[in-house]
């Protein structure tokens, strides 16, 4: 009886299990990026719910209600509001400046908001950019702003707000 031959293991060059191995590590890193849920693509309900915020402010201003108005922004001591030179810390703070400069009611004018950048940062902070202006008597200030956003308890808030004037 004839024994059989033994069985023959491929033999593979030093470079070639190299090669195939390095292209193993290359797919599992490539598949467990596309499985992990992470997407460089921003969120469209928080841009629409940042966009919502700001066009609420908008109503709000527009009906003379400084208070609803500033419902968008964060309700603490360190909210911080700069314009003009100047920086105003706190939520009582900024609603006394507001207050102080324009009034409440008719009084503080009709503001117009417009050009809106919103870039999310997180699932929970985004910046927001845009065009602001004011019909207030008899004048019609513009200028930009930059707003930091954070998403606190499921809403969207103003946490930092840096608005400058064009003139």
């Amino acid at each position: 009886m004839r024994k059989a031959p033994p069985a023959m293991k491929p033999i593979l060059s030093v470079p070639t299990r190299l090669a195939a191995a390095l292209t193993g590590a290359v797919f599992l890193v490539i598949t467990a990026c596309a499985s992990s849920g992470a997407s460089p693509a921003p969120h469209a309900a928080d841009e629409a719910a940042i966009l919502s915020l700001l066009e609420a402010q908008d109503i709000a201003w527009n009906d003379g209600d400084i208070e609803g108005f500033m419902a968008g922004y964060w309700r603490a001591p360190d909210l911080r509001f700069a314009s003009g030179g100047n920086i105003t810390r706190g939520w009582d703070e900024t609603l006394a400046r507001y207050k102080a400069r324009y009034g409440t009611g008719a009084e503080m004018g009709t503001l117009t908001t417009s050009d809106h950048e919103i870039i999310l940062l997180s699932p929970d902070a985004a910046i927001a950019h845009g065009k602001w202006q004011l019909d207030w008597k008899g004048q019609q200030p513009w200028g930009l702003y930059t707003l930091v956003l954070r998403k606190m308890d499921g809403n969207w808030r103003i946490v930092s707000d840096t608005t400058t004037a064009a003139e």
